[in-house]
């Protein structure tokens, strides 16, 4: 049979494993609690105080660097601006609603879900594409 060579197969790589531990039958006794507490936290040395002379803390330094101020935001157009507000801001007036427990009727349900499905559509035909890049580079440049 198979199934008696695979058991003294198996018997024979425990047994030739190498030297076996012995165990302890009790468990090591549990140290006091401040030496439990020290395993988790570390004691940090304490600075010593000291005096801060007035002229040796400079509270402008000489060559700090001023970030310049940043443009202007730009300014979307209307339809734009109108697409954005329906494709974020239906989804969030119908889950407010729901959260709320706010009835709507359902003509207003039906224009919200159609002012996200427009401003989507919107948005999709407006993307700027251009015709001159070919599809299949992939943007590495020597």
């Amino acid at each position: 049979m198979q199934r008696d060579s695979d058991e003294d197969a198996w018997r024979s790589i425990v047994e030739n494993y190498g030297e076996r531990v012995e165990l302890d039958d009790e468990p090591p006794a549990d140290p006091p609690a401040e030496q439990r507490l020290e395993r988790f936290f570390i004691p940090l040395p304490q600075p010593e105080p000291t005096e801060l002379d007035d002229a040796d803390v400079d509270d402008e330094p000489e060559d700090a660097f001023v970030p310049p101020v940043p443009p202007p935001l730009p300014k979307l157009p209307p339809d734009r601006l109108l697409a954005w507000v329906g494709l974020f801001g239906s989804p969030t007036v119908l889950l407010v609603c729901v959260v709320l427990n706010v009835y709507l009727p359902p003509w207003l349900g039906y224009l919200l879900v159609a002012s996200f499905i427009g401003g989507f559509l919107y948005l999709v035909v407006k993307m700027p594409h251009r015709d001159d890049i070919d599809p299949w580079d992939d943007g590495a440049r020597l």
